[in-house]
């Protein structure tokens, strides 16, 4: 370490500057942004970070995945349990260009990450040297800021402003390109922690006069149904939604990545919104009078055709993007703001009584939906075990307070309508990209952010196989992860929409698989096969108290529908319960 000069700072005190590596000062900045642990994978045009990394192994851990997107799907998860940034690195070429997907899913799902790949010597740029790529140009869809780095003096002010940029406002993405020279020249080193981008405001000004018209409606409506969002979470929001809940008495149902937001054995918690969601809540979207939506941005798999989405309905809709606001459904009340605190100011003003008529049409429907697909489902008395079954099964032994990393498919929605969320923050799943390989990768980063937690990941036998490399990461640090594998031998969604709007012609979806339980030995895991009911609940049970990682595969049934179902461009009052 080169000691560069001494200056005078503006209080007359001496300070000494350092002249370091671009690469150690990149590692030290990311300690300044309180970052202790990182995902990637080395390569040579990163290689320099990796060998700064080597002296500074007490301060930040570092996990190698055996994929770069395993990398990024396990650096979502972290950043969701620990509410930090996901950090990953990754080399130039191939290494870049294996985290477009965790990026496109990260920036879909407002997910905080700092990516940094390495990038060929500054000299080389536009020269198509070997394993050069132009990540700014490729990332630049999917990121919410991407910069490259070809001086290593612009290091430590670019990571400080990425991080800002990643965590503020609207979470997202970052992507910070770093040629390999700049990583290696020298530069001095300081660290000012950016808290400010010229014409970037990421959190809005409330606005009284939205909160006072939303509660106006709010407090006249008297069949009101709140739809809460990935919002709550990210902004913290709670307890702020159980005051307003319990004050308003409105009913309360979540998207897929709301779910775990408000605990699902509340009496005003009416089930989960979307293409699978509950037969209630989706049926009363279009019958309430005042819709308030929380944190969630109305996508298609929320409401169905949109000429026909809650057009009786006064719509209020909180959001920290105004981009959000009339994007997909006009709406009557846009409120720019965190949800966080738009439901403290609305707590203020809200008021309301037991809506006992309205609650009843809940509880009516939701007997409908029992009596046609949940007691055939959860409940099932065929001769196969249904995917229900497993996930029922799963929330009654863990009672509900495990964190659950799905990956893409029918286990997924099973997943979702099954697992009794009690805890907040404790559905961690792939919602607007639908990434397929997500959920075991996930698992490891939501277990290394809470190493007390029991973490369940599920995935069907299709997504399993594409990140099934990740069960090394596992081994390697000695993860207590526990796997659920539900093998129909399909890709059991596509097979689903074949059945229902392709005339039964199954082209591509049936699956030859190998014996999971012998790889997942391989691995050093153990491992456990089930394919009979009475076998099924002590498995479960042995999974979750062996200590340390445990792989359960279940055999289901091989074709079985996951219902209710809205079909594509049908209306939410559409649902199908056969």
């Amino acid at each position: 370490m080169e000691v560069a000069a001494k200056t005078k700072n503006t209080n007359g005190m001496i300070k000494t500057i350092e002249r370091i590596s671009g690469a150690e000062i990149l590692v030290r900045t990311l300690i300044q942004e309180d970052v202790d642990t990182m995902f990637g994978y080395i390569g040579g045009a990163i290689m320099p970070v990796y060998d700064a990394l080597y002296d500074y192994q007490d301060e930040m851990k570092q996990y190698m995945s055996r994929h770069e997107q395993g990398a990024m799907h396990s650096a979502q998860a972290y950043a969701r349990i620990s509410k930090k940034p996901g950090v990953c690195f990754t080399t130039s070429g191939p290494g870049a260009t294996n985290v477009i997907t965790g990026l496109a899913d990260a920036y879909l799902d407002s997910t905080p990450m700092v990516v940094i790949t390495g990038q060929v010597a500054s000299g080389l740029l536009g020269t198509d040297a070997f394993q050069e790529t132009n990540m700014v140009g490729l990332s630049m869809p999917v990121t919410k800021w991407n910069y490259q780095i070809t001086s290593a003096d612009e290091i430590a002010k670019v990571i400080a402003k990425a991080f800002y940029i990643a965590r503020s406002g609207r979470p997202g993405p970052v992507l910070i390109d770093i040629t390999k020279d700049a990583q290696i020249a020298t530069a001095d080193y300081e660290y000012k922690k950016c808290e400010r981008v010229r014409s970037y405001q990421p959190v809005p000004k409330i606005n009284q006069s939205e909160i006072e018209a939303a509660a106006a409606l709010i407090n006249g409506a008297k069949k009101p149904l709140l739809l809460a969002g990935q919002g709550i979470s990210l902004s913290g929001a709670e307890k702020e939604l159980m005051e307003f809940v319990e004050k308003t008495q409105v009913p309360v149902a979540c998207t897929l990545l709301g779910l775990s937001s408000f605990p699902t054995d509340h009496p005003l918690y009416v089930g989960m919104l979307g293409m699978h969601g509950n037969y209630g809540p989706n049926m009363n979207t279009n019958e309430c009078d005042v819709l308030i939506a929380v944190g969630m941005r109305f996508d298609d798999r929320v409401t169905g055709d949109t000429a026909k989405y809650a057009k009786q309905a006064k719509i209020i809709h909180i959001d920290i993007d105004r981009s959000e606001h009339n994007k997909n459904i006009i709406v009557d009340v846009p409120v720019f703001a965190d949800a966080k605190q738009a439901l403290a100011e609305l707590n203020k003003l809200v008021s309301g009584g037991e809506k006992a008529a309205w609650m009843k049409t809940f509880k009516d429907y939701y007997q409908l939906e029992f009596d046609k697909v949940i007691s055939k489902q959860a409940y099932a008395n065929k001769e196969n075990i249904n995917m229900a079954e497993v996930i029922r099964l799963l929330s009654e032994q863990t009672n509900g307070e495990a964190i659950l990393c799905t990956d893409v498919g029918q286990h997924q929605m099973t997943s979702a309508r099954y697992y009794e969320f009690k805890n907040p923050n404790t559905q961690i799943t792939s919602g607007g990209l639908g990434t397929m390989g997500f959920g075991l990768p996930a698992a490891i980063g939501a277990q290394i952010a809470d190493m007390d937690a029991t973490v369940v990941s599920v995935s069907g036998d299709g997504g399993f196989q594409m990140t099934l490399q990740e069960l090394a990461v596992i081994k390697q640090y000695n993860l207590p992860v526990k796997t659920i594998v539900l093998n129909n031998s399909f890709l059991g969604m596509v097979r689903q929409w074949q059945d229902l709007f392709f005339e039964q012609r199954f082209s591509n979806t049936q699956l030859e698989n190998p014996d999971f339980v012998k790889i997942v030995d391989g691995y050093g895991i153990k491992g456990k096969r089930v394919s009979k009911r009475e076998d099924l609940d002590a498995a479960i049970k042995e999974m979750l108290e062996t200590p340390g990682a445990f792989f359960l595969e279940v055999i289901v049934e091989t074709e079985c529908n996951v219902l209710p179902m809205i079909a594509p461009g049908a209306a939410v009052s559409d649902m199908r319960l056969e």
